[in-house]
């Protein structure tokens, strides 16, 4: 995916939230973001083992 098309993904995101009031959409957004962030960090340590076992 290009930049713009990031941004313009995460403004209409960010537009949506506003407007519905749909608050409760933000802290799942990113625990999901954190999360995946973590898998693929450690996707070849050590830890990798214990923290598949999470899900």
């Amino acid at each position: 995916m290009k930049v713009r098309e990031q941004i313009s993904f995460f403004g209409q995101l960010w537009q949506f939230m506003r407007v519905r009031k749909k608050w409760w959409l933000g802290p799942i957004l990113i625990l999901l973001v954190l999360l995946g962030w973590l898998l693929v960090l450690t996707q070849g340590s050590a830890l990798a083992p214990f923290i598949y076992t999470l899900f």
